[in-house]
């Protein structure tokens, strides 16, 4: 029997392959905008690169350059997210049939290791700092730090803009991935002006490479949790929150299902999940009814979704045997 296809039609969100036309215009309006705010993130922290690694040598400090390393990151970072993003637009093929949209977890995960090493970088030139300390001039370190802040500051407010009104709402690991970069470099600024202001104050030079490395801790953090997202997502892992087991209960509790097997949940950018299931059908059962009776019972629990339900009859040897147990128990 052919599998029955079924999504979500009544009070929640068509998904954006088969939304409704007003929905799709209007998600297809806001795409040029969000574009143009993750493209004037991205000019905000290239221009001020230049400045904190001419400041940083300069200076001598550790924690601009450092901080400057992170934010050519957050250069490449948001222009993988672009990229990403441009891509994931483009039209399922005959190759694709998923379309593109898988690329922005790839751009996840690459950012994510990108994160980590540069992280590790600043971690090992702060220890040889550490230990043969340099002198770092604290008021431009101070002056550049803080404005490095405003820049940051001012790109995660327009990519927290553009996270509330994404299709993910928020579960974008691409946009989350350019989110933790520019957050990680404010962080590094606030670190340097920290470090600043403990030179000025106490002449402390070994601050500076001190504070680079509790940043890279944190930013490490960051870079473990997105390439673990990104990669529970590349290995078709269920959703976060999604409770299997219930799903499976409640299609085998479904009139006329006899048995579930091969139920299998998944997302492809981790956002409305892929449901598919088999399911045996009881004898006089109907197939299409029963597949589309399991749909709607799933749809109505996970709510926005994609759900394909394959019925599945009896096998010939099983259904004798069942005949002749019938015929058996008839007999006086």
């Amino acid at each position: 029997m052919s599998g029955i296809h079924s999504h979500d039609h009544s009070s929640h969100q068509p998904h954006p392959k088969h939304s409704a036309p007003g929905a799709r215009r209007s998600t297809q309006a806001s795409a040029p905008a969000s574009r143009r705010r993750l493209v004037l993130a991205l000019i905000l922290t290239s221009s001020f690169l230049v400045v904190e690694v001419v400041a940083g040598i300069l200076f001598g400090s550790l924690a601009l350059l450092s901080d400057a390393g992170h934010m050519l990151t957050d250069a490449g970072a948001l222009g993988l997210a672009i990229w990403a993003q441009t891509l994931g637009t483009r039209p399922r093929s005959d190759r694709k049939t998923f379309g593109y949209r898988r690329a922005e977890i790839l751009a996840a995960a690459a950012n994510g290791v990108v994160l980590g090493v540069t992280a590790i970088a600043v971690m090992v030139e702060a220890a040889r700092r550490l230990a043969s300390p340099s002198h770092v001039q604290g008021a431009p370190m101070l002056l550049v730090a803080s404005l490095g802040l405003v820049i940051n500051l001012g790109a995660a407010w327009l990519l927290s803009r553009q996270a509330g009104q994404g299709h993910g709402h928020g579960h974008d690991l691409n946009l989350r991935a350019a989110t933790v970069h520019v957050i990680a470099d404010a962080a590094g600024s606030a670190a340097a002006i920290l470090a600043a202001t403990l030179i000025l104050v106490f002449g402390w030079s070994v601050a500076d490479p001190i504070t680079s490395i509790l940043i890279s801790i944190l930013i490490l953090v960051g870079a473990w949790r997105l390439l673990r997202d990104a990669t529970h997502v590349l290995m078709e892992g269920a959703p976060v929150g999604m409770d299997v087991a219930a799903l499976e209960r409640l299609a085998r509790e479904t009139p006329g299902v006899r048995e579930v097997h091969d139920l299998h949940v998944w997302s492809l950018v981790g956002d409305a999940p892929v449901i598919t299931a088999h399911v045996l059908l009881e004898r006089g059962a109907h197939g299409v009814e029963v597949a589309r009776d399991v749909g709607r019972r799933i749809e109505d629990k996970v709510g926005r979704s994609h759900v394909t339900v394959q019925p599945e009859a009896a096998s010939p040897d099983e259904q004798l045997v069942r005949l002749r147990r019938w015929g058996e128990t008839r007999e006086p």
